[in-house]
């Protein structure tokens, strides 16, 4: 769900009460106290936090042995954006030496509690600014483009170099691996591409679009419908229209659908698709858990889209 300079998502206004409520429910102090508190990494080893789970799989696969990590969005059966603070998270983000974050405003609760919880030690990794995206992006998703995590992959190495520098070469390996490790989804995104480019398909929010164009796939709902739902407006009634007459007319081959973020109105356009005959397809704004790791989570969604696309079929869960 976005939060950028140019748009507020579904649940921001839930995150607006919780970070303007953040001194209030747990003062600085307390923050600050608890950060002194917090568990430390054992020696040699790096703590470091992913706000969301992928991140967080990035550096475990990256970090290997020598990281200790932990995630702050990692309930893949919950909308991300109810998060609520707690002195454990606290704890973790204030003793991390390293932290991975979206950027784009969607996870800027991290910021809040990074300043709340000083480290001089503490390297912050935004994904948005490593990919030199401005704030006005539309779409914050960034971990569904196929060139996001390869350099996100190449900072924490980096990183970790620089904080445990007798390891950089074990990093360095590690790195190299998790490369080689994405080739099978590279593939299946190629595959797809040469097989059904232009395939068209629709999406009730931009969480997959990223995903969706590097396959090829002509995304036909309007952005503007996408942007609303998004940011938990309604969208105008020509576009939602618009949205059932692709579904209803047959003119889209799969919907995509959050499967962590439900609305009476995607509730209402997922019945639609169904009942017109068009497979439904579960997107995630977190890793889905146990059973997954980022590269297989980004293969499986492909596979999900060809397999709606070629045989008619639903997966509505992964």
């Amino acid at each position: 769900m976005a939060r950028s300079a140019a748009t507020k998502p579904a649940g921001a206004w839930r995150l607006g009460r919780w970070l303007g409520a953040l001194g209030a429910a747990v003062p600085a102090a307390a923050l600050l106290s608890a950060c002194a508190a917090g568990p430390t990494a054992t020696p040699g080893v790096v703590a470091a936090v992913g706000a969301e789970n992928q991140y967080a799989d990035v550096l475990s696969q990256v970090g290997g042995r020598y990281v200790e990590v932990s995630s702050v969005l990692d309930d893949p059966n919950s909308d991300p954006h109810g998060f609520e603070l707690s002195t454990s998270v606290a704890k973790e983000v204030g003793a991390a030496a390293l932290v991975v974050q979206n950027g784009l405003g969607y996870d800027d609760f991290m910021t809040k509690i990074e300043s709340a919880t000083p480290n001089p030690r503490r390297r912050v990794l935004v994904v948005q600014h490593l990919l030199g995206l401005p704030d006005a992006t539309r779409n914050p998703h960034l971990w569904y483009a196929p060139t996001t995590m390869p350099a996100v992959a190449r900072a924490v190495a980096g990183a970790l170099a620089a904080l445990e520098p007798d390891h950089a070469a074990y990093f360095r390996a590690r790195l190299e691996r998790f490369d080689a490790s994405l080739q099978p989804w590279r593939s299946a995104v190629a595959a797809f591409e040469a097989r059904y480019r232009g395939v068209a398909v629709a999406t009730t929010e931009p969480v997959a679009d990223d995903l969706l164009e590097a396959m090829g796939a002509d995304n036909r709902t309007p952005f503007a419908f996408q942007a609303a739902v998004m940011n938990g407006v309604d969208p105008s009634p020509q576009d939602i229209s618009l949205v059932h007459g692709l579904l209803t007319g047959h003119r889209v081959r799969v919907l995509c659908v959050d499967a962590q973020v439900v609305s009476s109105l995607t509730a209402s356009i997922r019945r639609t698709a169904l009942r017109a005959g068009v497979p439904v397809v579960a997107v995630y704004e977190t890793m889905p858990a146990p059973g997954y790791d980022f590269q297989r989570w980004m293969l499986a969604e492909v596979r999900a889209v060809e397999r709606a696309v070629a045989g008619g079929v639903s997966t509505e869960r992964l």
